[in-house]
């Protein structure tokens, strides 16, 4: 399995950090990590997370359209869910995985970071 780069990882730590979204562990990242669903970056912020991307990496972003992905509007059940039960446990992230279909992934980041062209 390929690695996540290693500026893409400490970005991801690094902002979530910053703007106080999720406690990231950079050792759990992965490249099936979904932003909207494992990080919570859903909304509003999620475009902001790929304009700050997009800056850092210098890559290109003027042909992304989320019509690709579905626009990630996150889920009031999965927010209640890991409040209660908190998200470390497996069965939580299975769980909120059939409630929730994650829509973008680092793994697209990563495409980004190696083509130059988010898409």
């Amino acid at each position: 399995m390929e690695d996540i780069h290693p500026q893409l990882k400490d970005f991801i730590v690094d902002y979530c950090t910053r703007y106080k979204i999720r406690k990231v562990d950079p050792g759990a990242l992965c490249l099936d990590t979904s932003i909207d669903l494992d990080l919570d970056i859903v909304d509003i912020e999620i475009d902001l997370f790929l304009a700050e991307f997009a800056e850092k990496f210098r890559v290109d972003q003027s042909k992304f359209s989320w019509y690709k992905y579905g626009y990630p509007t996150g889920s009031t059940s999965v927010n209640v869910i890991r409040t209660v039960f908190g998200y470390k446990a497996t069965w939580v992230k299975r769980l909120s995985n059939r409630i929730y279909k994650p829509r973008f992934r680092v793994s697209n980041l990563q495409d980004a970071v190696i083509t130059g062209k988010l898409l």
